[in-house]
């Protein structure tokens, strides 16, 4: 998705796309003892540490002004080309943006040079997702993220390896991306939520929205998905990477 783009749609992130504290848990862990952490494709500004010195890098001008005050400083750039020196902070994360980038393996590479000691993504695995939503309503949001979001297999390929865990989603997680709202369906019908969704401005999702609509109102969806009311949380496909270069 291009920068241009990317602002048309990125109005009002800074309302629905707010660091869960969980997942922002598992991210700290993850980060360990890196006294500064470059965030690469930062946006509004969720998921940064507080108790870490932080840059982040961010392209549009628009997520950029929703940065809230005190927040780290930014700089407006491209993953492909930070603005930094080789070897430049402890770590470098990226959290839910590698498929935004216009070429993810030059994103990733310059992570790695200015990268001291670790690289952190937060990403999704298409290839292993079985998640409801795109199975049952939205079968061409699967086919657009098995095209632009990388295999773990490519990612290895081109980093090197790393340790993975599942991120699995909380049932009230208050970050909105697409996998937010396994547990709450109706979610999904509101427009202002799914323009916090960038897969949703990528495809025409009518006729799920209408099958969607339909199941909620005769109680199929219910009916078919009971056990989920009872998990407080799921592995709907993202995946947490490190990669430890000391």
């Amino acid at each position: 998705m291009s920068q241009a783009a990317y602002d048309a749609i990125g109005e009002g992130y800074a309302r629905r796309r707010r660091a869960d504290p969980r997942l922002a848990a598992a991210i700290h862990a993850v980060l360990g003892d890196a006294r500064s952490v470059i965030n690469v494709g930062a946006g509004a500004g969720s998921y940064e540490p507080a108790d870490k010195q932080v840059l982040a890098v961010e392209p549009s001008a628009l997520m950029i002004g929703q940065r809230p005050r005190g927040a780290a400083p930014c700089v407006q750039a491209s993953a492909e080309r930070l603005p930094f020196a080789t070897a430049a902070s402890d770590a470098v994360m990226a959290v839910l943006t590698i498929h935004h980038w216009s070429d993810w393996r030059a994103g990733l590479r310059e992570m790695r040079r200015v990268a001291r000691r670790r690289v952190v993504l937060l990403t999704f695995d298409a290839e292993v997702s079985d998640f409801w939503l795109m199975r049952d309503y939205f079968p061409e949001l699967i086919a657009l993220d098995r095209q632009i979001m990388p295999k773990l297999t490519d990612l290895a390929a081109e980093l090197g390896a790393f340790a993975a865990s599942p991120a699995p989603i909380p049932h009230d997680c208050i970050d909105g991306f697409l996998g937010a709202y396994w547990r709450r369906p109706d979610v999904y019908l509101d427009p202002v939520a799914r323009r916090s969704m960038s897969s949703f401005a990528r495809v025409n999702g009518e006729e799920g929205l209408k099958r969607l609509k339909a199941d909620l109102e005769d109680g199929s969806w219910r009916a078919r998905y009971a056990h989920l009311l009872e998990l407080s949380a799921l592995d709907v496909g993202y995946r947490l990477l490190v990669w430890d270069f000391a």
